[in-house]
Parts: C-alpha cells; structure tokens; sequence
C-alpha cells in the first residue's frame, strides 16, 4: 500500500481562514445595504421619482414627486350641506375613526346637491383617499368660494343632498 508523499511545506490554513472570513464579511455587507434598501422604499422614505410615462413638468410628475401623506398628516374640514341636523359631525368622527388628524364640522353657507372633496394645491392624492373613505364621487381643488371656511384644512369634504 502507498501512501501519498508529505507535503514539503505546511499548508497555509490561517490566510485561508482569513480569506474565507472577508469573503463572507463582504457578503453580510451586501446583503445588509440591500436590506436596507429595500425597508427605507417599504417604509416612503425614499425619494420616489416621476413615473417613465409622465413628462417631467407636467401635473401627473408634479403629483408623482411626493409620497402619499398619511391620514394622521391631513386635516379635513367637514361641512354640512345638506341640512341634515349632525350630518357633518357624524362625518368628521368617523373620519377620525379612519385615523385623520383634525376632522372639524361646520356648516356650509349654501345647501348643495351632491357631496364633494375639494383639495388645497398638492393634496390632490389625499383628496383622492378621502373620497374613496367617504364614499364620494366628486373631487376638484380648492377655488376660493370657501376662503372664510377652509383657513389651515387641506382638504374640505362638503356634504351634499344625495
């Protein structure tokens, strides 16, 4: 039986070990970074950009720039327009309910015929949100009717007969 001739030198374990160490160093780093990658996208943090589809200067990228506010960032103001006694109250507790910051209830200054959510510059998204938690079709942005009425609200959800 032959046995296999010795080594002339003895073989080099310890820069091997190292080797194999910042091997795996340099692959818990990366995949540290990815994972951090991917929470600050998961949690909005990042900076989004405008969608591939969308000029850079139009409404859509403009709209597209910032990430969507939570609702304990937005405050609505809630106005009776339909004459039903504690329509606008019942409203704003149940948009309180949803987790919205400030849901103050007023009453409007004129009767309207169909609920709507009226939005400040910027807050289009919101408005877009509070529609679908409301239940209300009509969205359009803030023209000016409502000066006295929309002081520090984004949003204004007017409560309308329908």
């Amino acid at each position: 039986m032959q046995h296999a001739p010795p080594f002339d030198r003895p073989f080099p374990w310890r820069a091997a070990a190292l080797a194999l160490c910042a091997l795996a160093l340099a692959e818990l780093a990366a995949l540290l970074a990815l994972a951090g990658v991917r929470l600050v996208h998961v949690h909005g943090t990042a900076t989004p950009t405008p969608t591939a589809t969308a000029p850079a200067g139009s409404a859509d990228a403009k709209q597209a720039a910032h990430p969507l506010r939570t609702r304990s960032r937005v405050s609505v103001l809630v106005l009776n327009g339909n004459g039903i006694a504690h329509a606008a109250g019942d409203e704003a507790a149940q948009l309180l309910g949803h987790g919205y910051r400030r849901a103050l209830a007023s009453d409007a200054s004129t009767q309207y015929a169909s609920s709507l959510v009226l939005f400040r510059p910027g807050w289009e998204r919101e408005a877009q949100r509070l529609a679908r938690d409301a239940g209300i079709r009509t969205v359009a942005p803030l023209d000016g009717r409502l000066r006295d009425a929309e002081g520090g609200y984004e949003l204004v959800l007017i409560l309308g007969t329908n």
